[in-house]
């Protein structure tokens, strides 16, 4: 996909256009892990000082195999982390593919919703919602989505991202 053309580049148009007056950083690294994520945390929040953070990781943890308690206590983490900062948490939910087993699966995604209840943050349950069965919506690879499918993605986080943010 062309630099600039994903979600999160999208969420900065939408605010600019409906003038909402946020700056948005994408702290995201390709193919990163909760782990990634986890240990880049503090830095981040003492540079970027944001009033939101977007949490959007895990499915490359169960691709690498990272037991569920790891990949749950990075998340937390990072969401407390964030919080600590004073900042508001958006947690995006995932799904991985059920060659993993029916109880993984569901276990996985389980624990997005879990954690958004336990920390009392907003939740997305699926990023891929509306895209999932769509086999054009997706590289090559059947994991990622095309440059087409990045306005769902951002009005599938939308709902739960609207709401902390002051017009």
């Amino acid at each position: 996909m062309p630099r600039d053309t994903g979600w999160v580049a999208l969420l900065r148009k939408r605010l600019a256009e409906e003038r909402i007056d946020y700056s948005v950083a994408n702290a995201s690294i390709s193919g990163d892990t909760t782990s990634g994520g986890r240990a880049r945390m503090p830095e981040l929040m003492a540079r970027l000082k944001p009033s939101i953070v977007i949490v959007e990781l895990g499915a490359n943890d169960a691709l690498r195999g990272v037991p569920l308690a790891t990949t749950k206590d990075n998340l937390r983490t990072i969401a407390e982390q964030a919080q600590q900062g004073h900042a508001k948490v958006v947690l995006v939910g995932m799904y991985v593919p059920s060659n993993y087993g029916q109880a993984y699966t569901k276990q996985f995604h389980a624990m997005y919703a879990s954690l958004a209840h336990d920390m009392n943050v907003r939740f997305v349950p699926f990023l891929l919602a509306g895209i999932e069965n769509k086999p054009d919506m997706f590289q090559s690879d059947q994991m990622h989505p095309t440059q087409q499918a990045q306005p769902s993605l951002l009005d599938n986080v939308w709902p739960a991202l609207s709401p902390l943010l002051r017009r």
